[in-house]
């Protein structure tokens, strides 16, 4: 259902990255490089592809990233790819059509189901739906013909491995809510949405979870979501050959050091019952049993190495890393970690890059799968208009085509009840509280600390929810020149299905 289809995209192999964790200060003969080695890369072929996928990273996230951590002239690791572009990425209503059909009917606000559906399987489909189509029709994923054609296959996520993004790949499902272990028949369809199942849907009412562990979709599998498998779904996961760290019939959790003793070429490993720990919390906790966790970059280190230690005797391989947490710290308003988050999905881009880079045959693709609350880089000193006792004067109104007056006065002050001044990430946890984060950068003079107003970063949210905003796109390799400029999150399949020739 895609616009773009780029005659260039099966030539070598492509790496998709959504997100951000590490970064780096990046001088011009290092973006000279970046485009040299992308261009050679161009002349092989694809034979490998890691997308990875910043959950909820607007512009805003990767921008405000940036100047927290590299100030105003450095450089994130996926600023560095030498392709960008931008990402629309509207789902449609239930029932509705494709684009361009009569019955087409757009919602301009994706959430992560919907637009995982959208990338891996090329239909835009209704919101908390997954590999169907907007009337219910099962619909193939990427990963699912990449295993078919003989491709090696991952999926690794600091979510539960059941939630939106990651099950997008491995599961079809009218609820993204039918993660198991317990469910309902009607809490499976999607009355979440409109009270009503599609009634034209092909799709039985299975847990993600129970697909997850018996389809054999993904050989390495990696995050978090203990508590949605049993003691059924590990027998059925070692009958396919998988090693199974930790242990889903104990419920005992795997840790970073059973990931890096794995050595079989199929791993379930998932290391919390619910979604990973923070970055932040496991830094300033070190003896803590969450401190036992992987990090995003070390989950995608170790993927890679299991997935490419066997390429030999397959074609390839195709990867999915999802930084989930930028997306539920977001949700939360929470910029300290958000930014921390963003930065350890950024370490994660790094850690892809450099294997394509080594590899040559490799395409890298970073992107989001929407935008999340409205992040916002304010100017120093200011407030939302959240905050305001009244809205802001119409400074304008001799403009004709702007002479709407406001309906009440301003008063030009903060309001007492939403505002306490500028806070840091835990100030989020006041629902009353609207006002700036603010953050020290490396250009900040000495002594500048977060939570100042001295501090240059000042960041704000509009929202708790998601947003309809495009979303940032960066790629290398061969292929990537055909994701510049402005696509539709359904080309992404377009892209990567021809670039490891498992579509059309």
């Amino acid at each position: 259902m895609s616009k773009l289809m780029s005659p260039r995209a099966a030539a070598a192999t492509l790496v998709v990255l959504s997100g951000l964790t590490g970064s780096a200060v990046v001088s011009t003969a290092a973006t000279a490089t970046a485009d040299s080695e992308s261009r050679t890369s161009a002349s092989g072929r694809v034979k490998n592809v890691i997308y990875l996928v910043g959950d909820g990273m607007g512009r805003t996230h990767v921008t405000a990233a940036r100047q927290r951590y590299h100030g105003a002239d450095g450089r994130l690791v996926m600023e560095t790819l030498p392709s960008t572009g931008q990402v629309a990425t509207y789902a449609v209503n239930e029932s509705s059509g494709q684009p361009g059909a009569a019955d087409f009917s757009p919602n301009y606000v994706t959430d992560s189901a919907s637009s995982a559906t959208a990338w891996a399987s090329g239909v835009k489909t209704y919101n908390a739906a997954l590999g169907v189509d907007a009337k219910g029709k099962t619909v193939p994923t990427l990963m699912e013909l990449a295993k078919d054609k003989g491709y090696r296959t991952g999926n690794v996520s600091t979510a539960e491995v059941t939630d939106a993004t990651p099950a997008g790949q491995m599961s079809h499902a009218l609820a993204r809510g039918c993660q198991g272990p317990s469910y309902s028949a009607a809490s499976c369809q999607n009355a979440e949405v409109t009270g009503s199942a599609v009634p034209t849907s092909d799709v039985r009412v299975t847990p993600i979870a129970d697909q997850i562990a018996r389809n054999g979709t993904a050989d390495v599998i990696l995050g978090g979501g203990l508590a949605r498998f049993d003691a059924a779904d590990e027998a059925a996961l070692r009958g396919q050959g998988y090693t199974v760290l930790g242990s889903p019939a104990s419920q005992t959790v795997a840790t970073k050091d059973d990931l890096a003793a794995a050595r079989s070429g199929k791993v379930f490993g998932l290391f919390n019952k619910g979604n990973l720990t923070i970055e932040k919390y496991k830094r300033e906790n070190p003896t803590s049993v969450q401190a036992k966790e992987p990090a995003l970059p070390n989950m995608t280190a170790r993927a890679i190495s299991l997935l490419s230690s066997k390429a030999r005797g397959a074609k390839g391989f195709y990867l999915q890393v999802e930084g989930a947490l930028i997306d539920k710290r977001s949700h939360a308003n929470d910029a300290a970690q958000a930014l921390e988050e963003t930065k350890a999905f950024d370490d994660a881009v790094k850690v892809a890059l450099d294997f394509a880079k080594r590899d040559r045959n490799t395409m890298v693709i970073v992107t989001a799968d929407h935008e999340c609350a409205g992040f916002n880089i304010i100017e120093k000193g200011t407030y939302t208009n959240a905050e305001a006792l009244t809205p802001p004067a119409n400074v304008d109104s001799g403009n004709s085509a702007n002479n709407s007056t406001p309906g009440r006065p301003t008063a030009g002050a903060k309001d007492p009840a939403r505002s306490s001044g500028p806070v840091n990430g835990a100030g989020s946890a006041d629902p009353k509280n609207f006002a700036p984060a603010t953050f020290r950068t490396p250009d900040d003079p000495a002594g500048v600390r977060d939570g100042t107003e001295d501090a240059s970063l000042w960041l704000s949210y509009l929202s708790g929810n998601h947003t309809g905003a495009d979303v940032p796109i960066f790629s290398y390799g061969a292929g990537s020149k055909g994701l510049e400029g402005s696509i539709d999150n359904t080309d992404l399949f377009d892209v990567v299905g021809r670039a490891l020739r498992v579509t059309g």
